[in-house]
């Protein structure tokens, strides 16, 4: 039975997206906020809005039985997680699901199991799918951890086993480091997602992010191509770019396929994300995780194939066949997104929340800015800094880096410390316009004074 009546349960840009996909397949749509939330966009946009407790997002956005119960309220019949929050929480989909509702991502055995990084690699490695070097299973002590990296050869990376976002990751150049490490790293781990658990991978040197963009009705799944996400500032992404221009066509036809095998073997339903480590020097790619989850980044895949994948991931979560064979799918031209944060990015990218005094947005053609902003607004400060993103989408890479420039010019938000001075200073660089950067290119540029106020 298709969806009717849809329960968002996130905030900001994300919750915007979905009422508006929602609404175009013509479901009611009833948007969950918090008490600090009630007067955000979405609130605005939505058919209906139920409160779900106070600002701090343990009281409201993640606590489980809150958001059930006001969705049962609600008289919904599905239930969709956006991302963050509880998106990637198996006890949270097993909830809805035994509450009567649909829940609009993968099941809860899915995000259990991809959502463990060990299980993931395990999963991957018997899809066929090439994953990092490194252990086969948890590591719970540091002699173990330590007898594997001898195995696996130095540097390595040790990472939590549960969560993601960089959280708990450090990387060993020796043992010496990596008895330093581990500890950290578990302690870490368990603060933030009650977990401790580890495993190793080799660390790669100067690698690309890739990660390839699925959709699946739990028995077929296809690719909507891959996105670029190798600019990142302390391991979260800044600059996301579909394609990615360092892949020939074969890698990106073998990454892509390997993406599909994957979903398919673990019964994917919903939009989801296979990310890889691509090594340039030796052309190989290595599986590192799966995002069970709509990305943020999701718009500039859209932008180049012409897809709604949000759509897409509510008609097939409703029981809904795909609507798409993969030969239908074709890619044209590329597309850039820019996270716009509130952050001072001359004052170590400090959260600035503040009123929205003035907003004013570039228009045209290959322009599209997802947000959830208006005029006198006060931005919360008490969640994630995201306030929007803006995505541009040119005959080529040259031609889109260029629209993101104009763009950027003719954006206005104020009232409001932003990152948009990181995004016109990195659009005008000359390694950006080359496409001559890594993972760890970032935070060196920076430290080296790359961007300036006085250039602004």
């Amino acid at each position: 039975m298709p969806i009717q009546r849809l329960f968002i349960a996130n905030r900001g840009e994300i919750a915007v997206r979905i009422v508006k996909a929602a609404k175009e397949l013509g479901i009611t749509t009833i948007q969950a906020h918090s008490d600090a939330d009630k007067d955000m966009l979405a609130v605005r946009m939505a058919d209906e809005a139920l409160s779900i407790g106070p600002a701090a997002a343990k009281d409201s956005y993640l606590n489980v039985d809150r958001v059930v119960e006001a969705a049962k309220a609600s008289g919904a019949d599905a239930v969709h997680p956006g991302y963050g929050f509880l998106a990637e929480n198996a006890g949270f989909a097993k909830a809805v699901t035994e509450a009567g509702m649909i829940f609009v991502g993968p099941a809860a055995s899915t995000i259990e199991r991809m959502g463990d990084k060990v299980a993931a690699r395990q999963a991957a490695e018997a899809a066929g799918v090439p994953v990092v070097p490194g252990s086969k299973g948890r590591i719970e002590t540091v002699d173990e951890a330590a007898e594997i990296a001898q195995a696996v050869g130095y540097p390595v990376m040790i990472k939590a086993s549960a969560g993601g976002g960089g959280r708990g990751i450090r990387i060993a150049s020796n043992e010496v480091e990596l008895r330093e490490l581990a500890p950290m790293a578990q302690a870490e781990a368990k603060a933030a997602f009650g977990d401790g658990g580890l495993y190793l991978e080799r660390a790669v040197a100067s690698p690309r992010h890739i990660e390839v963009q699925i959709v699946g009705d739990g028995n077929q799944a296809v690719h909507f191509y891959e996105r670029e996400c190798s600019l990142q500032r302390r391991r979260q992404k800044v600059w996301e770019e579909a394609g990615a221009d360092c892949l020939d066509e074969a890698t990106r036809d073998k990454l892509c396929q390997t993406a599909v095998a994957l979903a398919e073997a673990v019964n994917y339903r919903g939009a989801g994300t296979l990310e890889y480590l691509y090594d340039p020097g030796a052309n190989e790619f290595y599986f590192i995780e799966m995002n069970t989850r709509i990305q943020v980044e999701h718009p500039v895949t859209e932008m180049v194939t012409g897809f709604d994948l949000v759509k897409e991931m509510i008609r097939v979560c409703g029981g809904e066949p795909l609507s798409v064979s993969q030969d239908q799918i074709k890619r044209s031209g590329h597309a850039i997104e820019v996270r716009l944060n509130a952050e001072d990015p001359f004052m170590q990218f400090l959260p600035f929340p503040g009123k929205v005094e003035r907003l004013k947005l570039p228009e045209g053609d290959g322009i599209r800015v997802d947000h959830f902003m208006y005029e006198g607004y006060q931005i919360p400060p008490f969640y994630d800094s995201l306030i929007g993103k803006l995505i541009v989408h040119g005959r080529d890479r040259a031609d889109a880096i260029a629209k993101m420039s104009r763009a950027l010019n003719s954006l206005e938000i104020d009232g409001l410390k932003t990152t948009v001075p990181l995004h016109k200073a990195l659009a005008r660089d000359a390694d950006v316009a080359a496409d001559a950067f890594h993972t760890q290119w970032l935070e060196p540029w920076l430290d080296a004074g790359n961007l300036s106020s006085e250039q602004m």
